[in-house]
Formats: structure tokens, sequence, C-alpha cells
């Protein structure tokens, strides 16, 4: 499939693929959320806000077999269920909330996904009060909260071309083979400012071949050498150790993760002796990034780009518009500067960013116009006589 229409028509047929392909998905049964709303206030300054309940994902029939002795209980180390880790904190609980929700929407068996969701252990919100609001939105969501001790990474954190890449919590992904249970052998890694609309057990079910430990989409039209400083290039010794591989671009945003191999090979020291090197030499530039290209690049699981429609936040330094590109979409990522519930409520929002909107459970949302005058349409009927999406 690939996109032959204008962007506006684009975003709006989008939208409505969205809205109706979640009752025609096998196995989900949807049970309407409740209108009432959790709202969380640390002290008396810190305002996490309102979220809805979600509506209650249930599996259909077709997945009775694999949750029927459960029991209501579910095991963080159950090898039959997908497995999907992400970050929780109080500046970004608004995007993890939404990816939560398109997971369950389009999941063919919701009740067999089972969040791990990493919590800085001094985040403002705490922990604690961020799982009791995420169990409040979703009452029947297979989750466990782990804390991450920032001291774990802080000292070796450098300075960025973007200051919010220096958050520890973006090297929580360095060291989900500690943070994880040692049950858990399989992982699929997602950031926080993603939506998913297909569903998620398609890529928990990629084959990482040849010994791998990583699959992600990689973009090998990429200009590699923008993603290290020129002192590095310039090294006697450094570029050396792309020698025998084809590094590609990948964005560690979307990763599945082999454990087993992870904690076997040893692949968080690695990656933690790539950012002590920075810390004596410049090399690179962009946060939590170059570290997993420097170990990894050149052998990942190459993995259908559809899965990471990445970049959709615009530039690291202003955060502009961005297009989809060609082929279809499983996910949307976006990575960059600019988030798609900020550009939202400031009433200045990328064409994109409406795609996210339907799956946003914020309850105090800034008040948007409904109709699709406000995407240059005055009828459904027009939409779809523009598109060749419907």
């Amino acid at each position: 499939m690939r996109l032959r229409f204008p962007m506006k028509s684009a975003v709006l047929a989008f939208v409505v693929f969205l809205v109706f392909i979640p009752q025609f998905s096998v196995g989900i049964r949807m049970i309407p959320g409740r209108i009432a709303a959790v709202s969380v206030t640390v002290g008396n300054v810190f305002d996490l806000g309102s979220f809805v309940e979600a509506p209650d994902y249930r599996n259909g029939k077709e997945c009775v077999s694999q949750s029927s002795n459960r029991e209501n209980f579910v095991s963080s180390c159950d090898a039959s269920l997908v497995h999907v880790a992400m970050t929780l904190d109080s500046e970004y609980l608004r995007g993890s909330i939404a990816a939560v929700h398109s997971m369950l929407r389009h999941a063919s068996c919701p009740e067999n996904v089972f969040f791990h969701l990493i919590a800085a252990e001094f985040d403002p919100a705490s922990p604690r009060v961020l799982s009791q609001l995420v169990r409040s939105t979703f009452p029947s969501l297979n989750f466990k909260v782990y804390i991450f001790r920032e001291d774990t990474v802080i000292n070796l954190i450098s300075s960025s071309i973007r200051q919010a890449l220096e958050n520890p919590l973006n090297y929580a992904r360095n060291y989900l083979g500690d943070i994880l249970d040692p049950c858990v052998d399989r992982v699929i890694y997602l950031d926080s400012d993603i939506i998913v609309v297909d569903d998620i057990t398609k890529l928990w079910n990629t084959s990482l071949t040849e010994s791998r430990i990583i699959g992600a989409p990689e973009y090998c039209h990429a200009n590699f050498t923008k993603y290290f400083t020129s002192g590095f290039w310039s090294d006697p010794a450094l570029p050396g150790f792309f020698s025998g591989r084809k590094p590609c671009y990948f964005n560690t945003g979307v990763m599945v993760m082999d454990l087993v191999r992870w904690r076997e090979g040893h692949y968080r020291e690695k990656l933690e002796t790539w950012m002590q090197i920075q810390k004596k030499k410049r090399i690179y530039d962009l946060g939590s990034l170059p570290p997993f290209l420097l170990v990894f690049a050149g052998n990942v699981e190459a993995i259908d780009h559809r899965w990471n429609q990445h970049g959709l936040g615009g530039d690291n330094v202003r955060g502009s518009c961005r297009s989809l590109h060609k082929g279809p979409v499983s996910l949307l990522h976006w990575s960059g500067k600019g988030k798609p519930w900020v550009r939202l409520d400031e009433k200045r929002p990328c064409p994109l960013d409406h795609l996210w909107e339907p799956y946003d459970l914020y309850e105090h949302k800034i008040e948007r116009a409904k109709d699709l005058s406000l995407f240059g349409f005055s009828s459904l009927s027009e939409l779809t006589e523009d598109s060749s999406f419907l």
C-alpha cells in the first residue's frame, strides 16, 4: 500500500480507518469504559491530571485457550504472552497511556499482552502513584512497574543536543536485562511517544536469526557518519570497531530484544564502555542512541519499516512537522522535539498529530473542533472520494 493522495486526505482517511478497524479485529471484545476519571495530585504543586478509564478490551473466544487457566493472576514470567517494556514518568505519562491504549485496541488477544513499565526512583509522582494511575485507567491490564535507580547511569550520561535526551530514564533500555525479572526471556521495547495501529503480536513474532540480539527497522540510506563527531572518525582506532560490518542507522524506540542472549553477552556492559569513552573524548551528540549503533549496527535483524514510522516529532531543535514515509503503517513514532499532546493542547498541531488523538485518554483536553471542516473537508463522502486508502 502506498500513500498517493494529499496529506490532509491521508490524515483524515487514516483517522477514519483507526476509528472503525477495532470492531473488525479478530478476538477482541470491547466493554466501554466508565465515564469516571482518575486524577492524581502530588503534594500541592504537581498535578498529573485526569484520565478517563479505558474501555475494557477482552479476549474473544479465539483466545480463551491461552488464558482460561490463569484464575485472574497473570505472571510476568508467562512465556506465552506478548511482553512489552516501556518507561513510565510524569512528563511523558500522557504518551505512555495513549501507547498502551493503542496496543490494546488493536491487539488480536489484548489479555495476552503483558506490560513491563519502568519508572524512575525519584520521579516527582513516585512509581507507586504512577502505578495506581495506570491501574485506575486500565483496571484489567496485565502489568508490573519496576523501579529504575537513576544513580545507576547518571554518572555515565554526557550532554546532548537536546536536554530531554539527557534524562536518565532514556537509558533504561540499556538495563532491561537487569531490571526485568530474570524469567523474562524476550521483550519488545517501545518509546512512550508512539501509537500502534496494528496487532502487536505480529511484531512479537519477529524471528531473531543467526544469534542476533535485537531486531529493528533499519535505514541504510541514512548518512551513518552524522551520528558521530569528526573526532570519532578522525581517531586512528575507533572507526575500526565497524570493521567487518555494514552498519546502518536504526531507531532504538522500537526493538525486539532477546534478553537471554543479551544477558549472556554482557551487552549492558558493552554499552556502558562506550559511554565511558564518550566521557573522556566526545564522540557523539545524540544521547542514548550512538552506543547502540556502536554495539549493534550491522548486526540487527531487519524489521519492516511499517513498524517504526519515526521522526513525526520533527527535528531535535525546532520540532517541525513531518509527513509519513511511503508505504504501510503499523506504528507511528513522534521521535524528535515535538510531541502530539503538547502541540494539540497549544492549538498548533501538525496534521499527523490528529492520528494520535483518538487514543488520548486525558480527561481535561482543551476544547477542539469536532467537525471535518477543521481539516478542510465538508463531508466524509468528500474524503472517501479523494482517497484510495479506505
